[in-house]
């Protein structure tokens, strides 16, 4: 089996789907992106295609290997896409050929179900409570809210306690079993992490994510010290290398690694396998489409330290296009008590 063409496909809302075909007439679907670069990630992935062509799409490893290393320069959100989405076709084409899915060539399942959150969007504590509310009502288990009013940075004592006021109303609405996570973007300014992570305890948040930039990560160890919330983080970490020195300095308790940034399934897989090691969970980043979420799925089937999966539907940023609309089967994310079944078509899944 060689491969013939590598099609990519931009569409809304900011997607890049791409399609790998073969001159056995198996395709397969990868997602290669970064939110807001869709353009640069597509030039990288034709600039890849002239060495894809013509090769053998089961020999996913050495692949990956070859693109990853056959640069100078590596790894970076833009060349780490363009290799996960690359990846995820190859392992659709590999599951199609062999006539199973992908987590029963990584292993066998774990699990036939995970756990799933949604995103809510409002920029004011009632409007965040409502919403909350309704996800609840939907069927939802837990959700990811920001943590900041219109993104703003967090540096000053009267923004903790607007924090504190919609994590509060969001409490009161769902319920104390309900689970809440709040993503601060990296904007908490270093000296007031530390009240705020504090003052949020009574919340019981599932987990605060990117307190702080991954560039100053350093920061987290501090954080820590003075919360007994769990710290996440991750989404814009790329490969096992960069998550490295965040395992080893064990101040992280769930990490979310994006299978559209991280390296693809296998690449995530191996940095599950290395979170375990240090008894850290995982939470794939995924407030992206169909195919990225398909991928996610397969890696959550035979990965037992993931614990609950972002997922898109509904999310602010879908506006032209939501994480349904490109699918010929509608019931295939559909979630159910807070869960959704594991996809066990060949490849990606049904």
């Amino acid at each position: 089996m060689k491969i013939t063409k590598l099609n990519l496909y931009k569409i809304l809302p900011r997607w890049l789907f791409l399609k790998v075909e073969t001159d056995e007439g198996v395709s397969g679907w990868g997602e290669p992106i970064v939110e807001g670069r869709a353009d640069t990630v597509r030039a990288c992935v034709e600039e890849l295609s002239q060495y894809m062509v013509g090769k053998d799409p089961r020999r996913i490893e050495d692949h990956w290997q070859v693109l990853y290393r056959g640069g100078f320069y590596r790894g970076g959100p833009i060349l780490m896409s363009a290799i996960s989405g690359i990846e995820q076709a190859l392992w659709d084409i590999k599951g199609k050929w062999h006539g199973l899915p992908v987590f029963d060539m990584l292993g066998g399942a774990a699990r036939n179900k995970v756990r799933v959150y949604a995103w809510i969007g409002g920029d004011r504590p009632r409007d965040v409570a409502l919403a909350a509310k309704e996800k609840k009502d939907a069927g939802l288990t837990a959700i990811k809210m920001n943590g900041t009013e219109e993104m703003h940075y967090i540096d000053s004592l009267a923004k903790v306690d607007a924090v504190l006021n919609r994590v509060a109303a969001v409490r009161e609405a769902v319920g104390p079993d309900f689970g809440i996570g709040i993503d601060f973007h990296g904007r908490v300014h270093r000296a007031m992490a530390k009240i705020l992570v504090k003052e949020l305890e009574p919340y019981r948040p599932m987990f605060i994510e990117e307190p702080v930039l991954p560039e100053n990560q350093e920061v987290l160890r501090e954080i820590t010290r003075h919360t007994t919330i769990p710290i996440a983080t991750g989404e814009r970490q790329y490969t096992r290398w960069g998550f490295k020195q965040m395992l080893m300095d064990g101040y992280v308790d769930i990490i979310q690694p994006d299978l559209s940034h991280a390296g693809g399934i296998l690449e995530v897989k191996k940095i599950a396998s290395m979170a375990e090691a240090f008894d850290v969970a995982v939470a794939p980043h995924s407030p992206l489409g169909p195919i990225n979420l398909a991928s996610s799925l397969q890696l959550d089937a035979c990965t037992p330290n993931v614990v609950i999966q972002e997922q898109s539907l509904g999310i602010h940023y879908n506006r032209g296009g939501d994480l349904l609309d490109y699918l010929a089967n509608l019931e295939v994310f559909r979630y159910e008590a807070g869960f959704v079944n594991i996809p066990n078509g060949p490849g990606l899944g049904d």
